[in-house]
This record gives structure tokens, C-alpha cells and sequence, in this order.
């Protein structure tokens, strides 16, 4: 197994590479090896997130906060999903994904909430607010690979605990 990391934590603009040359298991969908952009601000879930995508093949990339998502995803060739806390240090994930929204570049492209902020409510809001889903934490390990493959597969996932 083949371990790649680009690791750096400057306060607000940290960000992290994670890749995995082992293919143990493969995605349904059509996306092979997707690249997932992974913005959450706690290293521990990331970690989490990162280790239960790797089965599937995917590059994680890795940012701490929504400030800055844009330009730090403009240095992405490109982009298959868009995993996003909304609790977030310097900027909050609506706020984050308004931005992203307004990029041509990222049109078609999935943005899902991922968060501990979950129920009903939360989920409608975070559909109101333009979001393409919502996974509630704590992520459920056995599902969330699942959740994974019928989103790139071009399916609705709204699923909070």
C-alpha cells in the first residue's frame, strides 16, 4: 500500500493530500479514483472520512476551513465531490458553498453537508441553503462507503441519525 501525504497547517489555510494505491475494493459508479475535497476542521473526523474512502480508491484532499476553499480547490486539476462540514473555523460551510456555487468551474459538481448538527431541520436547511445532500455524523462506517457510491453515481443521499 502506497501512502502519499502533503501535510501543512498554517491557520487558515491548512490542507492535507491523502492518496492510496490500494484498490482492494472498487467504486460502483462510473468515477473511478474520484478526488473528494474534504473540508472539515477536525483532524479526527478527517482521518475517519479519509481511511473509509480509501477502500473506494479516492484522493482525499484535505481543508481546515471554508475560508479560501475556492482558490485552494482552483489548485485541484479537478474535482469529483465536495464533502462540507458546516461548522467551520474563519468561514462556515453555507457561506463556503455559496462561493464554491458561484464558481462555473464547480457547476454539476456535489456538494454535501456532512455534519453533527443533524435532524430534520438541519437537513431541510442545509437543502434549502442549495447543498446536493446531507450525512449526519457520526458517520455510520458500514454505510458511509455506500453513501459514497450513489452519490458519484448521481444519486440523492439525505440521510441525518
Amino acid at each position: 500500500m502506497l501512502l502519499e501525504t502533503a501535510f501543512s497547517l498554517p491557520a487558515k489555510h491548512s490542507q492535507f493530500t491523502y492518496s492510496v494505491d490500494d484498490r482492494s475494493s472498487s467504486l460502483s459508479s462510473a468515477i473511478q479514483h474520484p478526488v473528494i475535497l474534504v473540508v472539515e476542521d477536525n483532524i479526527g473526523n478527517f482521518k475517519l472520512i479519509a481511511r473509509m474512502l480509501e477502500s473506494l480508491g479516492a484522493q482525499c484532499e484535505w481543508k481546515t476551513s471554508g475560508y479560501e476553499v475556492v482558490e485552494f480547490a482552483e489548485t485541484l486539476p479537478h474535482i469529483d465531490l465536495i464533502l462540507m462540514d458546516i461548522r467551520l473555523p474563519y468561514e462556515d460551510g453555507y457561506s463556503a458553498m455559496r462561493k464554491i456555487r458561484q464558481n462555473a468551474r464547480y457547476n454539476g459538481i456535489p456538494i454535501i453537508a456532512v455534519t453533527a448538527n443533524t435532524g430534520v431541520e438541519q437537513m431541510n436547511q442545509a437543502k434549502l441553503a442549495g447543498f446536493d445532500g446531507f450525512i449526519g455524523k457520526p458517520l455510520d462506517i458500514d454505510r458511509f462507503p455506500e453513501q459514497i457510491n450513489r452519490i458519484l453515481s448521481g444519486q440523492s443521499v439525505w440521510e441525518h441519525n
